[in-house]
């Protein structure tokens, strides 16, 4: 859909998103721990610790939830605890294995919706909570969650990404918005069976060699998950607003700061992306090309009349800290 913006608006928006502004957060503790080597053989930045397991991955994701958004929407929240680790799995080339919980609550009552959360995901996308660590005599609700999974030889990485290739948006649009927030929820009262295959997706083009980078949409938005992986890639792009999947009556400027329940960004080589569109498509998951992949180290995006905003400069600072030096060819 062809959409009027104010472009360097749209920009500043994205840059000052309080979704970018945590993922600035992760530069000071990478260099803290002392996490910046490109010698790992999956390097820290990704969705998932990816650990070799001689000719596998074990993947290892966690997630932990602000407090408040327990406390205003605790059922969601233990659902989230599930969804969004098994989303970072996927978006590895993995499948899941188990998932466990963290759970701090003032008492038993209060952490009941939480708990129901967690069971409803885990069953409904067939993966066995295993274990955790439960208070319920704390000041005060909080709650993380960890799923370990698996990966064939072959990953899908943030490291990935190459001059040249399509970027690839596939976003789930069958959903709602769980107002006021910002979650884009195409999960909750979906099948179990469709959500579990629509998963299955990822590891299907990580296994076929269809694509080798990808990330999944989090809170930073679809050009703020964007400029992660260009800066892990060490390079740059042009991102084409008109382009982006999104849901008719939905503006684009809040749809830019929407955190979709299944929602991904691909790095494809052209020849191979009507493959990639076409498996999603075929699900209904609307996928679209939404820009390139340059070897500028700067991330633009562009309004349907053609007119630029430089988003971020790579050369002139970091985002999150874990970009390469350069892009390998």
């Amino acid at each position: 859909m062809s959409v009027a913006v104010d472009i360097e608006a749209l920009a500043r928006q994205i840059r000052d998103a309080r979704g970018v502004a945590h993922k600035r957060d992760i530069d000071a503790v990478v260099t803290r721990l002392g996490l910046g080597s490109r010698d790992a053989a999956v390097p820290v930045g990704d969705d998932c610790a990816a650990i070799p397991n001689g000719d596998e991955h074990l993947l290892l994701a966690i997630e932990g939830f602000i407090d408040s958004f327990v406390a205003a929407d605790p059922y969601f929240a233990g659902y989230c605890g599930v969804m969004v680790n098994l989303s970072d799995v996927a978006a590895m080339g993995g499948r899941p294995i188990a998932v466990v919980d963290a759970l701090w609550s003032r008492d038993a009552t209060q952490a009941d919706p939480v708990l129901a959360g967690l069971a409803d995901a885990a069953a409904i996308y067939g993966v066995p909570v295993v274990g955790g660590h439960t208070n319920t005599r704390a000041e005060a609700g909080n709650l993380a969650v960890a799923v370990l999974g698996k990966a064939g030889p072959r990953l899908l990485t943030s490291f990935d990404a190459r001059p040249g290739d399509d970027l690839v948006a596939v976003i789930d649009l069958r959903g709602r918005f769980r107002e006021p927030n910002p979650y884009w929820d195409a999960s909750t009262g979906s099948p179990a069976e469709r959500l579990r295959g629509d998963l299955a997706l990822l590891p299907g083009l990580a296994e076929g060699g269809l694509c080798k980078a990808a990330k999944d949409i989090s809170m930073a938005g679809i050009v703020g998950t964007a400029l992660m992986l260009l800066e892990c890639s060490g390079v740059g792009g042009l991102i084409d607003l008109d382009a982006i999947p999104r849901p008719s009556d939905v503006p684009l400027a809040r749809w830019l700061t929407a955190f979709p329940s299944f929602g991904y960004l691909l790095s494809v080589r052209p020849d191979r992306t009507p493959e990639v569109l076409s498996r999603f498509s075929e699900r209904g998951i609307a996928a679209a090309t939404i820009g390139t992949i340059d070897a500028s180290r700067v991330a633009r995006v562009c309004d349907a009349g053609g007119d630029e905003a430089v988003v971020w400069d790579f050369l002139a600072g970091p985002l999150i800290g874990c970009g390469a030096a350069e892009p390998s060819p």
